[in-house]
C-alpha cells in the first residue's frame, strides 16, 4: 500500500480548492458565520475544515470510499485485519466492543482496573461482569494487570463467558502479557478485547510493549489522541481473526456512535498514520532516550522516586511503557494531587496523572528539549520547595483484599432499579446504585451492584478529606451514597 497518501486529507484539500457552498450542516458554513472572537483563539482554519465526510468528502453514493481506503491503509500500518475509525473516543469504542462479544445477560470477563467508562458499558449493555482482579503492588499501593493464570481461573469457573476484556497499558505505563492472556481465551474459544487506550504508539518500535494485534489479540481499542498524534475522541478499533464479525461490530458502532462523525478526526487519524509509517521509528527513538535521561534526572533529586522496569524484574507486570514517566512523590511528605496542583500553580505545569501516591507524565514523539527542560526545572522547584507545602490529612489507603467487593447484582440492575439516598455512616453492607471513581484516573473504587463496605468508605471518604474529586458519584463530597433501595 502507498503510505505516503493520506485520503481524507487529500479529499479536505480538494474539497477547499474546489470551494463548494454546502447548503447543510454544519451551519457556520466552513467559519463564514463562526464569531471572530471564537475564529481568533481556535483559528478559522478549524472551520474551514469541519465538513460532513457524505456529500462533503465524499459524494452522495460514496463511491470514492475516502474512509474506507483511510482505514485499510490504517490497518496495513498497525498488523491488522481490519480498522475502523471512531469520532467518540475510547470510552465509546469499548462500549461497542463489549457489545460486539457479549450481549444482555451474557457474562463476559473484565479487568478490575477498567476505567469507569467500561463500567458504564455494563450499565448500558446489561451485561453480567465476571471481575479479573490485578496484581495489586502493596509497595506502592498500585495495580498491574491481570496474568494469564488468572484469566484461566476465572473462564475455568464461568465456561459461559464470551469473553475477556483485558486493559493494557494501565494509567501508570504497566502492561499485561497480551499473548499469554489471548492464548487462554483462545484456548476457551472466546475472544480478547484489548482496551489499549494508552498504546496507539506501540505498533511503530520495536523497543515499546507488545502491540496487541501482534500479541494474538481479537479486538484492540486504541485512543490515538493519548500516545499519538489525532485531536481529542480520535479513537480506533483494531480486529483481527474470525471471533468478532466485523458486521457486527460495525453494527454495533453504528448503534452507539454518532451520525455527525467529525472529519477533523478522521483527518487527523489519517494524517498520523501516515506519519507513522514514514517517520515513527526516528520519532520515537528520539522520545525514548529522552524520557530515560528524564527518568534517571528526576530520580537524583530528593524524594522523588520515578518507576520504571524494576516492575518487570520483579514480577508484578509483563512489561512496561517507558514513555511513562511515574513519579512517587510520598518521600516529599505530600501526595500526587498537591504535587499536580502545586507544579500547576507555581510552574505551569500540567502533569497527566496523580493520585495519592504519584504524579505521571507522558512523553511522546511531540516533546523537545525545551519540553524537557520545563519538565525537569519543574520537578526540581516541587523536590525544593514541598518541605514548605501544608500538610494535609492523610488518605487512608486500605489493604488490597478489601477493594475486591462482592458483585451481588449486576451493575444495570443496581443502576437502573430502585434506589435511596443514605448518610455514609449507615452504607456500609448496602448495595451501591452508582459509580464511585477518583479522578484522575477514573477507575471506580465502587461499581454500581457492588457491597459498600466500611473499608471503602473509610478510604474513599479520608480521600474526599484530602482533595480528591469524586465526579461521577450523586454526591461529591460522599456525604450521602446512592444505594439499592431495600424493600
Amino acid at each position: 500500500m502507498d503510505h505516503s497518501r493520506a485520503p481524507v486529507l487529500e479529499a479536505l484539500e480538494e474539497f477547499r480548492r474546489r470551494g463548494d457552498v454546502a447548503y447543510g450542516p454544519p451551519g457556520h458554513k466552513q467559519g463564514r458565520g463562526a464569531d471572530p472572537r471564537v475564529a481568533d483563539i481556535v483559528g478559522l482554519d478549524v472551520f474551514r475544515s469541519d465538513v460532513l465526510s457524505l456529500n462533503g468528502l465524499d459524494d452522495r453514493r460514496q463511491s470514492q470510499g475516502v474512509l474506507a481506503q483511510a482505514q485499510e491503509l490504517m490497518a496495513n500500518a498497525v498488523g491488522a485485519e481490519r480498522a475502523f475509525f471512531s469520532t467518540c473516543g475510547s470510552s465509546l469504542s469499548v462500549k461497542t466492543a463489549m457489545i460486539s462479544v457479549a450481549g444482555p445477560g451474557e457474562k463476559l470477563l473484565v479487568s478490575r482496573n477498567a476505567h469507569k467508562s467500561v463500567v458504564a458499558a455494563l450499565v448500558i449493555n446489561g451485561v453480567e461482569p465476571v471481575w479479573v482482579h490485578p496484581k495489586f503492588d502493596v509497595e506502592r499501593h498500585l495495580a498491574h494487570p491481570p496474568e494469564p493464570d488468572d484469566v484461566r481461573r476465572r473462564l475455568e469457573e464461568h465456561p459461559d463467558a464470551k469473553g475477556m476484556l483485558l486493559i493494557t497499558p494501565t494509567d501508570w505505563g504497566t502492561c499485561a502479557d497480551i499473548r499469554g492472556v489471548a492464548r487462554v481465551c483462545h484456548d476457551f474459544d472466546v475472544p480478547l478485547i484489548v482496551d489499549e487506550a494508552w498504546g496507539a504508539h506501540l505498533p511503530f518500535h520495536p523497543a515499546l510493549p507488545a502491540w496487541g494485534m501482534d500479541a494474538e489479540a481479537d479486538l484492540v481499542v486504541t485512543s490515538v489522541h493519548k500516545m499519538g498524534g489525532a485531536i481529542e475522541q480520535s479513537s480506533v478499533f483494531h480486529l483481527q481473526y474470525d471471533r468478532v464479525s466485523p458486521d457486527v461490530l460495525k453494527q454495533r458502532e453504528d448503534l452507539l456512535g454518532t451520525t455527525s462523525a467529525s472529519s477533523l478526526v478522521y483527518a487527523t487519524l489519517d494524517g498520523w498514520r501516515r506519519q507513522m509509517v514514514e517517520r515513527g521509528h526516528e520519532l520515537l527513538e528520539s522520545a525514548l532516550h529522552r524520557a530515560e535521561r528524564i527518568r534517571s534526572m528526576a530520580g537524583d533529586l530528593p524524594g522523588l522516586r520515578p518507576m520504571g522496569s524494576e516492575v518487570v524484574e520483579a514480577g508484578l507486570a509483563a512489561e512496561y511503557d517507558p514513555l511513562k514517566i511515574v513519579i512517587d512523590v510520598r518521600g516529599l511528605g505530600v501526595s500526587g494531587m498537591q504535587a499536580a496542583e502545586w507544579l500547576r500553580a507555581h510552574r505551569h505545569v500540567d502533569v497527566g496523572g496523580s493520585d495519592t501516591c504519584r504524579i505521571s507524565a507522558s512523553i511522546t514523539h511531540a516533546d523537545d528539549d525545551e519540553t524537557e527542560k520545563i519538565l525537569l526545572d519543574a520537578l526540581r522547584a516541587l523536590a525544593e520547595n514541598a518541605e514548605g507545602m501544608e500538610r494535609q490529612t492523610p488518605v487512608h489507603l486500605p489493604e488490597p483484599s478489601t477493594l475486591e467487593l462482592e458483585q451481588a447484582i449486576t451493575p444495570r440492575e443496581a443502576f437502573f432499579g430502585p434506589a435511596e439516598n443514605v448518610p455514609a455512616e449507615r452504607a456500609a453492607g448496602r448495595i451501591a446504585a452508582e459509580t464511585i471513581s477518583p479522578y484522575p484516573p477514573g477507575v471506580p473504587v465502587v461499581a454500581p451492584g457492588e457491597v459498600i463496605t466500611m473499608e471503602v468508605l473509610d478510604y474513599l471518604r479520608s480521600g474526599v478529606a484530602h482533595g480528591v474529586l469524586i465526579p461521577d458519584a450523586a454526591d461529591p463530597t460522599l456525604e450521602t451514597l446512592r444505594v439499592v433501595a431495600t424493600r
